[in-house]
């Protein structure tokens, strides 16, 4: 039996990718991912994280990885609904992954409010027979969700990192972090607009561009 965890990265961010995993392992080596301390990526540190993937790439049979660039996440959220398209957009994603895969039976980290939903939009997109298990907080549940989780994670920061090498410190790169709010005022100031790296369809992102240019907000 194959079994497939995925999960994501970075979903709520203004900055950077939404990095999505999947992992493939053989059942009955499940337990292996156990072992080595593998559990919900949010709890460890970057270093473990990083470590952790080292050692969970030995142990799976095969991974796979997407991610979704922020001006593809743009025109999907200003096409509707900002929720309902990007948990569609996220579920598309996902069974990309089970088709790479090709696992007997998936364990996904539900984004949508409905559960038993996210996994059905899932298996829409799947043209072959498996079984699709979505639960909210699964990275919690299930060990093997929860190393897609780290490995989600670690690639998301990665890139991160990459732009933040290139552009400057701007902080974890979510709306709540004071850092993130006065790189991005501070661009909007210099540049009139935001770079390819920033979600401009956000409305957070929206308002601070207004606030930091009132006087350019309609031009732009």
């Amino acid at each position: 039996m194959l079994v497939c965890g995925i999960d994501d990265a970075g979903r709520g961010a203004v900055i950077g990718p939404l990095v999505i995993a999947g992992v493939l392992i053989e059942e009955e080596n499940v337990h292996k991912l156990v072992e080595i301390g593998v559990k919900d990526s949010k709890t460890l540190t970057p270093k473990r994280r990083e470590r952790l993937t080292e050692e969970i790439l030995k142990i799976v049979k095969d991974h796979y990885v997407v991610k979704l660039a922020p001006s593809e996440i743009d025109r999907v959220v200003e096409a509707g609904k900002k929720l309902h398209k990007l948990n569609r957009l996220e579920a598309q994603a996902m069974a990309e992954v089970v088709r790479r895969l090709k696992p007997d039976i998936v364990y996904v980290d539900a984004s949508d409010v409905s559960a038993e939903r996210f996994g059905r939009h899932i298996l829409e997109e799947v043209p072959f027979k498996v079984k699709i298990v979505s639960k909210h907080k699964a990275d919690r549940i299930y060990p093997v969700v929860s190393a897609a989780s780290i490995l989600a994670k670690v690639e998301r920061d990665r890139a991160i990192a990459e732009i933040r090498r290139r552009y400057g410190d701007f902080g974890s790169g979510y709306i709540t972090d004071v850092k993130t709010v006065r790189f991005l005022e501070r661009w909007i100031r210099t540049h009139g607009s935001y770079p390819d790296f920033v979600r401009k369809s956000w409305k957070p992102a929206k308002r601070l561009k207004d606030r930091a240019s009132p006087g350019q907000a309609r031009l732009l």
